[in-house]
């Protein structure tokens, strides 16, 4: 079982409290949260994930995302378990599937995601991508679950500027509160365009995979000699950096997914770690903004 002393602990918590992200509608959570796709797939890690999420509440990262489609329910069904006696101190978020974001299908998809959870609202729901269904039509149905205070706010994933223009530009589009996108270290294509974009309109971005996806690419980023020497240079892990260099700006909420409750750890030091603008300079030299128009970036 991973430890981690009081004064430690403590001053972790401070960071996170004392430097939160404000959603449109003035609600702040913590720049670090919690992902949680490929959780619960596996019975036999699952007492041990439950353990990890409960460590990164107790820690301030009390934002966990789930979604109806990771493990089809089961993801959503463990973290039901998770939060068990402390649903209060939890921003919940999930997110539709295109296909079940319509009129017919939203409600019911929402209901069962609830089922799953063990709890009666979701303090976001996400359209998880763009599909077939209309976007008018999508905001139409979390803007019904919100009267009925199945979901206190929504939000969507995988959307481009040119989406979220469009939008913006529907009825009830602008009580929009995050647009959940791919960003890290190796894939930096929202800085070009989308990320300035919902900064000038005041939406928060929501970082999924923030450490990429394990592999070739993250294994590029957790060795590469930038990453490294800074890492060593603050005592902390090349995981640590990664997440301290996403949440740099303030208005970016990063969800990194933690299995074990020492890599919760890891990525729970990122918010007491600032990067000095030396060591932010080795970073865009090792891994530069992008110059041009890139297509958005989905896994």
């Amino acid at each position: 079982m991973a430890t981690i002393g009081q004064d430690e602990r403590d001053r972790i918590r401070k960071s996170l409290n004392e430097s939160r992200v404000e959603l449109p509608d003035g609600t702040r959570v913590p720049r670090l949260g919690q992902g949680t796709w490929n959780m619960g797939d596996n019975p036999a890690a699952a007492q041990e994930e439950i353990r990890t999420l409960r460590l990164g509440v107790e820690l301030g990262m009390n934002l966990i995302d789930t979604a109806e489609m990771y493990g089809e329910g089961l993801s959503e069904s463990l973290v039901g378990e998770a939060i068990e006696g402390i649903r209060d101190e939890v921003f919940l978020v999930s997110k539709v599937y295109p296909h079940n974001a319509g009129r017919g299908r939203i409600a019911r998809s929402c209901e069962d995601s609830l089922r799953r959870l063990k709890t009666d609202r979701l303090d976001l729901y996400l359209l998880h991508w763009r599909g077939s269904v209309p976007l008018g039509e999508t905001i139409e149905g979390m803007e019904k679950l919100v009267k009925e205070g199945k979901i206190l706010r929504w939000g969507v994933s995988n959307l481009d500027q040119a989406d979220m223009e469009e939008l913006l530009g529907l009825p009830g589009g602008t009580r929009c509160a995050t647009d959940q996108v791919l960003y890290h270290l190796g894939s930096r294509g929202i800085e070009y365009d989308l990320l300035p974009w919902m900064r000038e309109h005041r939406l928060p971005a929501m970082a999924y995979s923030p450490l990429a996806q394990a592999g070739s690419l993250r294994k590029g980023l957790v060795t590469h000699p930038a990453v490294r020497e800074i890492a060593d240079r603050h005592g902390v892990s090349p995981f640590s950096v990664m997440l301290a260099w996403c949440i740099r700006g303030g208005d970016v909420i990063a969800i990194p997914k933690a299995s074990t409750e020492r890599h919760v750890l890891e990525n729970a030091r990122a918010a007491a770690l600032s990067l000095t603008e030396e060591e932010q300079r080795k970073l865009d030299e090792a891994f530069p903004p992008p110059t041009r128009k890139k297509p958005l970036d989905i896994i």
